[in-house]
């Protein structure tokens, strides 16, 4: 925070009467103070000039408060984001948490003072010059992935591979989001100005599989007009993503090993090799391992490509991302409008056991919006099976924002075994972030300080 002006202080609400209110009783601090009616605007005035402390409303039209708070840790000096809101539900308590927010008041206000104080603390943290980035919290990485505490072991490996030319095997569940993590990869590497290839070995009929690998030339079979170029050509400089590698054909497996042995690569009908220059990622939903074992997959393929394995968890042992993830969704499909999911409707998603997982996830918002004409999203659209439904909740949910935080912040201690540090990875903030909860929440003695 620069010490030589006055803090500013941005007010967003669409609600006229309650952004006044909140300028009134912020007037006598002495602060420089902004207004916004909605987040779109706000986001505007945050790129304009630097803010130190954000108080902005959680429902509103176009941007709303939580979709604001993601855009502000985007920006090269994030401010202190303070969110009110009417309506308490467990996802967005938690998203908020992990997308770095300093704190939550409860509409209406308790009191004049306590919104001072609230944004005397947000000052004070704001000049302790907290660490922006992923330390910060966020449940998006810097790959552009949803990354709650189950996928941190996937970030971390992607990051690291990232530069180098390792071959890398990404195995999981079918909808787990193996090509967006090879495009992650890709994106992240030296190679990102160049293609990224992607084929399917599982779609393309076992008879074509060759020709669309490796290339042909013109009449080296009934229909090869022409000469075609295959995909290791066509990723010249890039990166070829080979998903289900575990469908392909004994002979294709053969060529595919000495593509990867040689660098080379030899068009069906021709005679001359070609050099090659790619990164493969390869992927796959199958146990390789077992198909080496009955003889279906070759086992010297098998560790040319298993260099890096990366394993991906199924969206139903990561819950904490079901949240992020529709909002992601509601933002790519409906970006004109801010979309309302009911609580009954939160509360069978996150019940849900997605064995689509994350791809199941999109298909169902996108069916729901189709089906909610224009409206909130209700249980009913989603159309999800009663069978794929774990157990309802536990009785006794808290049900305000701060019972919420505070039992989250307690779960994941105990998860941790006391350890702060770990508990405020699990969570997705920093350590000082945590500190100051258990501090504000009368817990500082839990832990191991």
């Amino acid at each position: 925070m620069d010490a030589s002006r006055p803090a500013r202080v941005l007010i967003v609400d669409d609600d006229r009467a309650l952004r006044r209110l909140a300028l009134d009783v912020l007037a006598d601090a002495g602060h420089e103070l902004l207004e916004a009616p909605d987040g779109a605007r706000a986001l505007q005035l945050l790129r304009e000039r630097p803010v130190d402390v954000v108080v902005s409303d959680l429902r509103m039209p176009a941007l709303d408060g939580l979709q604001l708070l993601a855009a502000t840790r985007k920006l090269p000096d994030p401010p202190v984001v303070v969110l009110l809101t009417a309506f308490g539900s467990v996802p967005q308590a938690v998203e908020a948490m992990r997308l770095g927010a300093f704190d939550f008041m409860e509409k209406p206000l308790p009191s004049p003072a306590a919104l001072r104080r609230t944004v005397e603390r947000a000052l004070r943290e704001r000049r302790a010059e907290r660490p922006a980035g992923p330390e910060a919290g966020g449940t998006e990485s810097d790959f552009g992935l949803v990354a709650g505490p189950a996928m941190k072991p996937v970030l971390a490996l992607v990051r690291a591979v990232a530069p180098r030319d390792t071959t890398v095997l990404v195995t999981g569940e079918s909808g787990t989001g193996k090509e967006l993590v090879a495009r992650a990869i890709h994106g992240a590497s030296r190679r990102s100005a160049g293609p990224f290839v992607a084929v399917n070995s599982a779609a393309i009929p076992e008879h074509l599989i060759e020709s669309e690998l490796f290339g042909h030339e013109k009449g080296a079979f009934t229909g090869a007009v022409a000469a075609r170029a295959g995909v290791f050509e066509a990723a010249a400089g890039g990166t070829v993503f080979l998903d289900e590698v575990g469908e392909l054909p004994a002979a294709a497996q053969a060529k595919l090993l000495r593509v990867l042995q040689e660098r080379t690569v030899t068009r069906l009908g021709a005679v001359r090799t070609l050099d090659v220059d790619f990164r493969l990622i390869a992927a796959t939903h199958r146990d390789l391992e077992a198909l080496v074992r009955q003889g279906r997959f070759r086992e010297d393929l098998y560790y040319r490509i298993a260099v890096l394995p990366l394993a991906l968890p199924p969206l139903r042992e990561r819950p904490e991302d079901v949240a992020p993830l529709v909002a992601t969704f509601l933002r790519e499909l409906e970006p004109a409008r801010a979309v309302e999911v009911t609580p009954a409707a939160w509360e069978r998603l996150r019940r849900h056991r997605w064995p689509g997982n994350v791809r199941e996830l999109r298909n169902t918002v996108e069916r729901a919006l189709v089906l909610s004409g224009g409206g909130a999203l209700e249980p009913q659209h989603l159309q999800l099976e009663a069978a794929a439904v774990g157990p309802p909740p536990e009785a006794g949910t808290a049900s305000t924002l701060r019972e919420m935080e505070r039992r989250a912040i307690l779960e994941a201690l105990e998860a941790a075994g006391g350890n702060r540090k770990a508990a405020a990875e699990r969570l997705g903030i920093s350590l000082r972030t945590l500190q100051y909860r258990l501090k504000e929440y009368g817990l500082a003695g839990r832990g191991d300080g």
